[in-house]
């Protein structure tokens, strides 16, 4: 018995330090598993009772609180300025054709690839509205403007 107290013992520090050491709730059940396997073994019951209650309690704990935990859980997103520039306006320099997967506008002194929101083909010198951005992509709609060259 005494060696079954050791081996939860041990089961139970080393499921904590990884926890502690991860910090990613990963083997945090499985150290409430080992505690009430611990508990398990000093009342004298065998091996195997002490292995179900590891499994049982571990099973019931993950799966009881990890769905609750991951909606609290902070992703790591990099924010960015980028909703910024949605409204604002860009000068097409090179003419915006979906269809043969074409078109660049300068926004604010950089280039991007650019595709028409509504499918219109918009020439060279135009001016358009940022609608959306996703990735390297401007998705602009053509503003009665142009530029003149």
């Amino acid at each position: 018995m005494f060696g079954h107290l050791i081996l939860w013992g041990v089961v139970f520090a080393v499921m904590v330090i990884a926890e502690l050491a991860s910090m990613q709730l990963v083997s945090i059940w499985f150290a409430a598993g080992a505690l009430a396997s611990f508990i398990v073994a000093l009342c004298g019951l065998g091996m195997g009772m002490q292995m179900f209650v590891f499994v049982v309690v571990s099973v019931i704990l993950l799966t009881a609180t990890r769905p609750l935990l991951k909606k609290f859980r902070v992703g790591k997103t990099q924010p960015t300025n980028i909703d910024l520039d949605i409204g604002k306006t860009a000068v097409v320099i090179e003419t915006v054709n979906n269809s043969a997967d074409a078109g660049r506008a300068r926004l604010n002194g950089v280039d991007w690839k650019a595709v028409s929101s509504d499918g219109s083909v918009i020439p060279e010198g135009s001016i358009v509205k940022i609608d959306d951005i996703k990735g390297t992509k401007l998705f602009v709609t053509l503003t009665k403007e142009t530029i003149n060259n």
